[in-house]
């Protein structure tokens, strides 16, 4: 081997290191965003209800972002594990483990998805709140909405600020905010509702990708057709996480960024090992 070609080759190997380095951090910033969100909903459901849970669809609607992201968290381990680190005869002998426990992934995101529609419809549960001195409210445990997700106490210094704002009150709460403020919030819960459906659909399209490589039925053709709808996919999803770059929250912002970085890692590898099995094919219909 020539010392060219052993230094292209060093070249290589070092890139295929920083390119799995990098994605491997990306995977860790995501498993980080878990905790991230506990910590940011756990203070709003001291607010929200009251510290204390009486169902189990109110721990989903009071920690949605948690589980969901959890769940999205595990789900993409398992296809870096079955598009990258196991071989085909690996993935084909632990199937039905792996279905099962994705299965499981997919019932949270599709009730978390539905935990941001809740969250959302929770929003527009509101009626005008009248009453000619909102200071009067201190000490009777009432709250002021500050943005999606973010409570504060009322003080006399926040009731100040509110004093000459038209207020709504989330039915069945003690939670106010000036209309503003709700009407705000209500285009983020709508921008999360949008975000959590369109992931649920991309999701789907990788896993038809996943079982049609397994059983080499995954063509060219369909390919260039899937690159095409989850395109449109992606493209709405880089809308809702420059959305909440400009008017949200920027731990949303910033896990959306992630979560696109993190799947097209998962794109990339489902290419390449779409690659290597049409490679092998070709090598054997040569020989």
């Amino acid at each position: 081997m020539s010392e060219q070609m052993m230094s292209t080759k060093s070249t290589m190997s070092t890139g295929r290191l920083l390119y799995q380095c990098f994605k491997y951090l990306i995977y860790a910033a995501l498993t980080y965003n878990v905790y991230a969100f506990f910590v940011e909903e756990w203070a709003a459901f001291h607010h929200t209800f009251g510290g204390e849970l009486t169902s189990a669809s109110q721990l989903i609607e009071a920690f949605t972002a948690t589980i969901d992201t959890a769940a999205w968290v595990l789900l993409l381990y398992l296809f870096e594990a079955e598009t990258f680190l196991m071989s085909d005869a690996r993935v084909k002998r632990y199937k039905v483990i792996l279905i099962a426990v994705k299965a499981v992934c997919y019932a949270f995101i599709v009730y978390s998805c539905w935990g941001y529609i809740s969250k959302a419809l929770y929003l527009l549960n509101t009626s005008p709140f009248e009453i000619a001195n909102t200071c009067s409210l201190i000490g009777q445990n009432f709250s002021i909405m500050t943005d999606l997700d973010e409570y504060t106490t009322l003080t006399a210094e926040s009731c100040g600020a509110i004093a000459n704002s038209n207020l709504l009150q989330i039915n069945g709460t003690s939670i106010i905010a000036p209309e503003l403020t709700f009407a705000d919030a209500i285009k983020l819960a709508a921008i999360d509702v949008i975000n959590a459906a369109t992931w649920v659909v991309i999701v789907i399209a990788l896993e038809v990708d996943v079982r049609l490589q397994l059983a080499n039925k995954l063509t060219d053709h369909g390919m260039r057709v899937g690159y095409v709808i989850k395109g449109v996919l992606y493209a709405t999803l880089f809308a809702c996480a420059a959305y909440w770059g400009f008017y949200g929250d920027f731990l949303d912002f910033w896990d959306s960024f992630l979560w696109l970085l993190g799947f097209f890692m998962i794109e990339l590898n489902i290419f390449k090992w779409h690659e290597e099995v049409k490679e092998e094919k070709e090598a054997l219909a040569a020989s």
